[in-house]
């Protein structure tokens, strides 16, 4: 079975289970991710925003297009990764997701990454760092690679700040710039 295949099999899941109805039901589309399945770096945030809810795709607003600045900066493209969201539709107001919310995508997010494989995990923001990152602060770990367990496999992840949240901290847009350019070195040293 091929990876776009078991990606397709998971978004049937995702409606099939019925997963976060009262989400669904004021959502326009289901946003499960974009880019290379095939990725060595999978990029997570947390909830798909209007934007993103009216086009069906992972960061194309404001922050998107700072992430797409940011890659270009490190000699990446939009289509040599794979971005997605925990939370898989959009919160109403933009609100941030909730703890049940979150928890009931998880499997579903996980299942991403085992069929794609990748090398290393960047979580963006702390929704996404505080399932592989329990108990700890993104102001103290940012840009730190660190290896977890997940369901018996080794993962590298990367805590990042969110690129919403440099938008609107403008202190915070050269330490996630800076972070993001050691992204490909940590991708070096991995072989």
């Amino acid at each position: 079975m091929s990876k776009q295949t078991e990606l397709d099999n998971v978004r049937g899941a995702i409606v099939g289970n019925n997963i976060c109805s009262d989400l669904a039901a004021q959502a326009t589309n289901l946003v499960m991710g974009d880019g290379n399945i095939d990725a060595d770096i999978v990029f997570i945030g947390e909830a798909p925003g209007k934007k993103e809810d009216e086009l069906g795709l992972p960061f194309m607003g404001a922050a998107g297009k700072f992430l797409n600045d940011m890659l270009s900066q490190a000699g990446m493209d939009r289509s040599d990764v794979y971005i997605t969201n925990i939370v898989k539709y959009r919160p109403p107001n933009n609100r941030d997701p909730r703890a049940d919310e979150k928890a009931a995508f998880l499997p579903y997010l996980l299942e991403q990454l085992q069929i794609i494989q990748p090398k290393v995990v960047i979580t963006l923001g702390r929704h996404s760092m505080e399932y592989f990152l329990p108990g700890k602060k993104i102001g103290e770990i940012h840009g730190q690679p660190e290896r977890v367990q997940i369901d018996g496999n080794e993962l590298l992840i990367v805590p990042l700040y969110h690129p919403a949240a440099a938008l609107y901290n403008g202190s915070l847009r050269q330490t996630l710039i800076g972070d993001f350019l050691k992204v490909p070195e940590i991708i070096k040293t991995l072989g």
